[in-house]
């Protein structure tokens, strides 16, 4: 999540390290060579068809996650530049070192003038990560500069129909961005191996019969800024043996009120880490304010934090979900 722009929307990126999936960004990996596409690639972008007749070689990506999509798959060398993240966030040390050689052309979202003037030929963005419906950047504005947009999986919501999130929605922009850069194989190895990952570790975890209620706290003090069923924490929380207690609100990010979250008493607290408000003075806020005394979560100090990045669509997620099992269960 960006601050996500229903509210504005924002998050981190990183690299997943440990287990079968140790990922870092080395030099052969950022600068592996990219299978040239024979033949023209088609792939689905929320409610449209993109034709890629070659591979992109002046791409920008928004946000963190996003960024890190590009960086994981090897991409770097055929980007020249990202947008969106030094407004937000504050680079963790991995992520300055994947992108230590590429400007930052905009610190939030990027106008038409700022992607023209970087000669992009590919805009990686979502909405609401870079784009907003209605707003100067779409794929439609960017169209006459051909400039091609591909869009984030999770965010189609916001644009039609979708079905509820997954970590499919993840793996699905991989492997589109694997097809689109002609490193096809590489992206279906990595997603194989982000499954036989995930997989193995269920395998393993002791889930009840009653998942844990968690409710999934992002900012907001008067109203809290919130996951519903088509954000990426309610695929994470329930991968690791929890269920969202907003997975009947019928938004992706976005506000709701602090008397459903009393109602529905969550037993564990998600914390998205980022921005000037830290997770420390979040969690000191509810446990200070009367009005959550008897929120179980509260009662019993049961608070946890994902960072932007792993909350949000990308190379993280699959770490995010060990994390909160560990939290949940001691797994």
């Amino acid at each position: 999540m960006h601050k996500k722009s229903l509210s504005s929307s924002g998050h981190f990126p990183g690299f997943l390290s440990g287990g079968i999936l140790s990922l870092t960004l080395t030099a052969t990996a950022l600068l592996s060579p990219l299978q040239a596409a024979a033949d023209p690639v088609t792939v689905p972008s929320c409610n449209r068809q993109v034709t890629f007749d070659t591979p992109p070689k002046a791409a920008v990506s928004n946000d963190v996650n996003l960024t890190e999509m590009m960086l994981v798959l090897g991409l770097r060398d055929r980007m020249v530049g990202y947008t969106g993240i030094s407004g937000w966030k504050t680079l963790d040390e991995k992520m300055r070192d994947g992108v230590a050689e590429l400007p930052e052309l905009s610190e939030k979202y990027p106008t038409k003038e700022v992607l023209i003037g970087a000669d992009a030929d590919f805009y990686f963005a979502g909405w609401n990560y870079g784009m907003k419906v209605g707003g100067e950047v779409t794929p439609e504005t960017l169209t006459p500069f051909d400039i091609k947009v591909y869009e984030l999986t999770e965010s189609c919501i916001h644009i039609g129909e979708k079905n509820k999130v997954t970590m499919q929605d993840m793996y699905n922009d991989l492997l589109n961005l694997g097809a689109i850069f002609g490193v096809e194989e590489k992206a279906k190895t990595l997603v194989s191996e982000y499954k036989t990952e995930l997989s193995n570790f269920e395998k393993g975890l002791k889930k009840p019969a009653n998942p844990l209620r968690v409710f999934v706290y992002d900012s907001g003090e008067d109203k809290p800024f919130t996951a519903g069923r088509y954000a990426m924490p309610t695929a994470i929380i329930e991968a690791a043996g929890g269920t969202n207690i907003m997975d009947d609100f019928d938004k992706s990010w976005a506000t709701v009120g602090w008397e459903a979250v009393v109602d529905r008493n969550p037993e564990v607290v998600v914390i998205v880490n980022y921005g000037n408000v830290t997770a420390e003075q979040k969690i000191a806020y509810m446990k200070n304010n009367p009005a959550f005394a008897n929120i179980d979560a509260v009662k019993n100090e049961r608070f946890v934090v994902l960072e932007y990045v792993e909350a949000t669509p990308g190379p993280r997620n699959i770490e995010a979900v060990k994390k909160l099992a560990t939290a949940f269960y001691g797994s």
